[in-house]
């Protein structure tokens, strides 16, 4: 019985780590763009540049519930999805 509670398990915590990741990365995000919104130049720099390197590092799995968290945040940074090219017809 616990071996079959164990498998069941296994999905959910692993469904909570991937959510847990996705939100991570909303945050960080977030934070980067509050960095880039202050007046201050040196610090608007180091906004920018934090931003631009969590927006290359989000994984592209996580990249749509990363959006959703944005959105949540009222963040003005969303990922622009990427066209996935159709192969050619024979």
């Amino acid at each position: 019985m616990t071996c079959f509670l164990h498998h069941q398990q296994r999905p959910l915590r692993s469904r909570l780590r991937h959510w847990q990741q996705v939100r991570t990365w909303a945050r960080l995000i977030r934070e980067a763009e509050a960095l880039w919104h202050v007046d201050v130049r040196a610090l608007r720099r180091i906004g920018a540049i934090e931003l631009s390197q969590l927006l290359e590092e989000v994984p592209p799995i996580h990249r749509q519930r990363v959006n959703r968290w944005l959105h949540c945040y009222c963040a003005s940074t969303r990922f622009t999805p990427v066209p996935t090219e159709k192969p050619p017809d024979s």
